[in-house]
């Protein structure tokens, strides 16, 4: 029959204080909570600033000849 000092030897999980481990869970889903934001913040303005570009309201005005200032000219 194994004592408890024979199940400490197998797992070394068991070694670690439950707090420390509940700590280091804590830490790690606090840390993607906080990445996921990140993410989802550049990915909204990411979004925006193309949205913006497609609309065109950044490309420059381009001069396009009036073909109605060609025919009075040319009377």
């Amino acid at each position: 029959m194994r004592t408890n000092s024979d199940n400490h030897g197998s797992n070394p999980l068991s070694l670690i204080p439950q707090s420390i481990l509940l700590q280091i869970g804590t830490v790690s889903v606090f840390t993607l909570v906080l990445a996921q934001k990140s993410a989802t913040d550049a990915l909204t303005a990411l979004g925006q600033a193309s949205e913006e570009l497609l609309r065109g309201e950044r490309l420059p005005i381009l001069e396009f000849p009036n073909s109605t200032n060609k025919s009075t000219e040319s009377r």
